[in-house]
């Protein structure tokens, strides 16, 4: 079974390192962190210049790359290769190729450090190739954060910064940023450089270092959507229409169609309590209540409607039910009218 990214970059830097790793899936983040890490830590500075070797995938072939493998390493204990952009290697799932790869992973060097950087794709698990790297290799499979996992995923990297942060906080970073894991984390960073001693991040430092409102923002437009607050959500929209740069209408609709799928599952489950409900719609259990009243302002029929104004607005922005030009904005405040009306 392929390995996970956290537990990869947690022996690397350990310093443990194997002969291969084959990095894929569709997403790069964790591939460019484990891929960074083995390129900045495997070798001493002085032992760069001779004993590490960057190769990229278009320019590559297996025999290439192989022999490179097999070189020893100069007045140093190891060698690096990696192979960048490695899904463009055209050999890679060729029956030829795979037994060239075949042949080396099952008898690579001790003293070479193999990396593939195979991003946006994953190897076919039914063949021999994935299955004697996942055996005697290193093999990894980086898959796109989903959306009800970001708020602990973001918990934990604050975490391992030195610092905490506010349930609200990481809600809003989860709503408003997405899971564009390189974009997430970038600001994260950006924003925890301001702090010299430990710090427990409120929604006020986001505003005041990412330039995420605390008060106009993803997460303060569902919660005014889920208690039918008129003027605030119409205020929020106002505020976006305003910044539609930094509030792009299709990540906006991708989150109300989150938000309310996950009160028809609510509507569906009325009975089961809190701690339930949370595992079902996969949310903090800080958050059930404000779903729950949602559930009883909105009947099922109208959550069903909801769906379809929202595919509607989707389909609109894309100029496909149209031939008027209509701005973003526009169609966001046409479709939170719908919602709350």
């Amino acid at each position: 079974m392929a390995s996970k990214p956290e537990s990869i970059l947690k022996e690397l830097e350990a310093n443990k390192f194997a002969p291969i790793y084959f990095l894929q899936g569709e997403e790069p983040y964790f591939i460019d962190k484990i891929t960074d890490f083995i390129e900045n830590n495997a070798l001493a500075p002085q032992d760069r210049s001779f004993n590490q070797t960057i190769m990229y995938g278009k320019e590559s072939t297996i025999a290439s790359i192989l022999t490179n493998a097999k070189r020893f390493p100069m007045m140093a204990d190891r060698q690096v290769v990696i192979v960048k952009e490695a899904q463009n290697v055209f050999e890679i799932g060729k029956e030829n190729g795979d037994q060239q790869l075949i042949a080396y992973i099952n008898n690579p060097l001790p003293s070479t450090i193999l990396v593939f950087a195979y991003k946006y794709k994953t190897l076919d698990g039914r063949k021999a190739l994935a299955k004697e790297l996942d055996k005697k290799a290193i093999l990894v499979k980086s898959d796109k954060v989903p959306e009800y996992k970001l708020s602990p995923y973001i918990e934990q990297y604050v975490k391992s910064k030195g610092h905490s942060i506010e349930t609200k906080a990481c809600q809003i970073l989860a709503e408003s940023i997405g899971n564009n894991m390189e974009v997430l984390t970038n600001e994260i960073d950006k924003m925890i450089i301001n702090f010299n001693e430990p710090v427990k991040i409120n929604p006020g430092h986001i505003q005041q270092y990412i330039g995420i409102s605390k008060d106009f923002n993803n997460f303060e437009l569902t919660k005014a959507l889920s208690y039918k607050d008129v003027n605030k959500a119409n205020t929020i929209i106002n505020y976006f229409g305003q910044n539609i740069k930094s509030h792009p209408l299709i990540p906006i609709l991708t989150l109300l169609y989150i938000h309310f799928s996950r009160l028809l599952l609510v509507k569906a489950n009325k009975n089961l309590g809190e701690r339930e409900l949370a595992g079902l719609i996969k949310v903090n259990p800080y958050f059930v209540k404000e779903y729950t009243i949602a559930a009883k302002n909105y009947s099922l029929g109208k959550i069903i409607d909801v769906v379809g104004y929202l595919k509607e607005a989707d389909l609109r922005s894309k100029g496909v039910t149209t031939s008027n030009a209509v701005d973003d904005s526009q169609i966001l405040k046409e479709l939170i009218f719908k919602i709350l009306h």
